[in-house]
């Protein structure tokens, strides 16, 4: 299917961001997790199967703009399920069932990424990858100002 050609702005970004959400979270709601607490496990598993609390925090803080007492929460969840457990210091690490967790949520989200994503020419998706790096960092930019 193709469509019309369409200027890229915040509604269009918006669109496609809350289209693919909407699949993700269809695909999370099998397994009990949230959208959230996916992103926490998938913190911990860029840092090797633990990382610190806040460390995680301010991740969930910045990487999608909530507030650090939710971000707490999500981390706290994720300890409630036991799909993270304490560790040595202020570190949590992966469980069996947080790391079996994150390994299949990792590989349907890599199912739907080839679905979306696999017909579209490798020069557009890098083109459209520059472009949606440099709005974040403005906005960002422009929240810390703010």
């Amino acid at each position: 299917m193709t469509t019309a050609p369409t200027t890229v702005n915040g509604q269009v970004i918006g669109q496609a961001h809350y289209a693919t959400r909407a699949l993700l979270e269809g695909l999370l709601v099998q397994s009990g997790a949230t959208f959230h607490q996916t992103l926490g496990l998938n913190y911990v598993a860029t840092r090797g199967g633990s990382a610190d609390i806040g460390a995680i925090v301010d991740a969930l803080v910045g990487g999608v703009k909530i507030e650090a007492e939710l971000a707490r929460t999500v981390v706290d969840e994720l300890i409630a399920a036991k799909l993270l457990e304490a560790a040595p210091g202020d570190l949590v690490r992966f469980t069996d069932a947080g790391a079996e967790l994150h390994a299949n949520t990792r590989a349907a989200g890599a199912e739907l990424t080839v679905r979306l994503y696999g017909d579209i020419p490798a020069a557009d998706l890098e083109t459209a990858g520059r472009v949606l790096a440099l709005v974040t960092e403005r906005a960002n930019s422009e929240l810390a100002a703010s």
